[in-house]
C-alpha cells in the first residue's frame, strides 16, 4: 500500500495577482469539506435569529476565529523560521513522541477512555 499523497507544487512562484488568485482558490476547494459544514450551520442559526444583529455578531465572530490565526502565523512566520532551524535536531524525537502520543490516544479510544 502506498502513502503517497498528492500535491501540487511550483517550481517558482504563481506570477503576480493571477497566480494569488489561483492559489487562494486551490486553498479554498481544499478547505471546503473542512469550513462548509460549520459555515452552513452558522449561516442557518443565524437565519433563525430574531433581529439581524444577533446573526451579524455570529459571522462576525465565526470570521474573526477563522482569519485572525492567519493574520497572527503571517506575522510570525520569520520567527518561526528562526525558531524551526534550531529545533530541525529534535525533530525525530518530536515525531516519534508525537506517534507514540497518537498510539495511546487510539487504544484509549479503542477501548472508550
Amino acid at each position: 500500500m502506498s502513502s503517497k499523497a498528492g500535491r501540487l507544487e511550483f517550481k517558482s512562484r504563481p506570477i503576480g495577482y493571477v497566480g494569488s488568485v489561483l492559489v487562494g482558490i486551490a486553498f479554498a476547494a481544499g478547505w471546503t469539506p473542512c469550513i462548509g459544514p460549520i459555515l452552513a450551520s452558522i449561516l442557518l442559526y443565524a437565519s433563525t435569529e430574531k433581529n439581524m444583529m444577533s446573526g451579524i455578531i455570529l459571522l462576525f465572530s465565526y470570521s474573526l476565529g477563522l482569519g485572525v490565526p492567519f493574520l497572527v502565523s503571517a506575522l510570525a512566520f520569520n520567527s518561526f523560521l528562526a525558531y524551526f532551524s534550531r529545533m530541525n535536531r529534535y525533530l525525530r524525537v518530536i515525531s516519534i513522541i508525537s506517534g507514540i502520543f497518537l498510539i495511546v490516544i487510539g487504544v484509549m479510544l479503542f477501548f472508550n477512555f
